[in-house]
């Protein structure tokens, strides 16, 4: 009943599912619906199912139950890897940080509605919620990746001697995308507390000595994507030297193409001036990014 071939299927749809999650949550933020449910948590505007919902409260009370059914999901995937492997096996570690980390999520989560940092709230405070939920998310996306592939039968059949790349390098990779993804919180925050309605007149924004600080940090986003792209193609590219196939050619190659795709989305939604659709794609591609590095991370340990 509890196999290990059915408790990876099972661990990579858990995470597919939490990457919808995450999305729809992006879609609560950027279409102004987090104060939906007002500053009640768990409740819901004071009652369980509220009668005669606005929209912004169907949305946000959508999210909450999808929410809900992930940590359901999540809790399942504890005690499958329990049932499934032995004591101190890796899977079992990866399935109860990933119950950490969904637990933190929601308490952020809550954080956020009971402060009221949510729909149009324009204070610094709130940036500083939303980069440790950034931060969150990642590290739950990381370990919820790293449980079906500690499972097993996600690694090469024989090891590809080459040349292979020391912790440090990829922990700084991993440090960038932090970063990154921060940024791009902020920056995201920015286009919709602060919309503008044309390119020249967000720009015009940004440099503004009287700007609101969000507009002043979404400045830095373009760069320190820059920064952060050649780097971490960069640690793809040597990674996959002297290896013409296996784990760690693949995840490369994923990563290598994240990394150009998710740069020009990010053009993309700069000319558009951030529609919300655009904003969604950018930060899914921002979460297949963040992925495809923790398994070429992964692989790239597996053949040292």
């Amino acid at each position: 009943m509890f196999s290990r071939d059915g408790f990876r299927r099972y661990a990579w749809g858990v995470l597919g599912y939490n990457l919808l999650v995450i999305i729809w949550g992006a879609y609560v933020r950027a279409s102004g619906s987090g104060a939906g449910c007002g500053s009640h948590w768990p409740l819901c505007n004071g009652t369980v199912i509220p009668r005669e919902a606005q929209m912004e409260t169907i949305v946000e009370l959508t999210h909450r139950l999808t929410s809900g059914l992930a940590l359901v999901a999540v809790i399942g995937l504890v005690v499958w890897a329990v049932r499934a492997f032995p004591r101190g096996h890796l899977c079992r570690r990866g399935a109860i940080a990933s119950l950490l980390f969904i637990i933190l999520e929601a308490l952020i989560g809550a954080g956020l509605v009971l402060f009221e940092y949510v729909a149009y709230n324009t204070s610094i405070a709130r940036a500083y919620w939303m980069a440790g939920h950034l931060v969150n998310t990642f590290l739950l996306l990381a370990a919820l990746a790293l449980t079906p592939w500690w499972a097993g039968g996600e690694k090469d059949s024989q090891p590809h001697p080459g040349r292979t790349l020391g912790a440090p390098l990829f922990l700084l990779g991993f440090a960038g995308l932090l970063v990154l993804g921060v940024s791009g919180a902020i920056a995201a925050l920015g286009d919709t507390l602060f919309p503008s309605g044309s390119l020249a007149e967000g720009i015009r924004q940004d440099f503004s000595p009287t700007a609101h600080v969000l507009l002043r940090l979404r400045i830095w986003h373009p760069i320190i994507a820059v920064i952060v792209s050649a780097g971490v193609a960069g640690v793809a590219y040597a990674s996959r030297r002297g290896r013409p196939g296996g784990r760690v050619a693949y995840w490369s190659a994923a990563v290598l193409a994240l990394v150009v795709v998710q740069l020009i989305a990010g053009l993309v939604n700069l000319l558009l001036l951030a529609p919300i659709w655009m904003q969604l794609v950018h930060l899914l591609l921002a979460d297949l990014l963040w992925i495809a590095f923790v398994l070429l991370a992964a692989s790239s340990r597996e053949e040292r």
